[in-house]
């Protein structure tokens, strides 16, 4: 169960599995992951946590509520 707060990429990426991604993926200058029709770039935040903001805004993108990600 992540929290909904600063989040190491690391499991990030392995929620947004649970939640039906695939990926990550390499792409232009960001990887990104796929649910769908959804496509999600994954940060690369160089060795600090995604910031509570930044998560919000992706989840927002990736059409998953703070209820949902929290079941994860």
């Amino acid at each position: 169960m992540p929290t909904f707060g600063p989040i190491k990429r690391i499991e990030f990426i392995k929620a947004l599995r649970k939640a039906g991604f695939e990926g990550p993926y390499s792409g232009g200058k960001h990887q990104f992951m796929q649910r769908g029709t959804v496509r999600l770039r994954v940060p690369n935040p160089h060795e600090s946590d995604i910031s509570r903001d930044l998560l919000a805004r992706l989840l927002k993108q990736a059409d998953i509520s703070r209820e949902e990600w929290q079941a994860l």
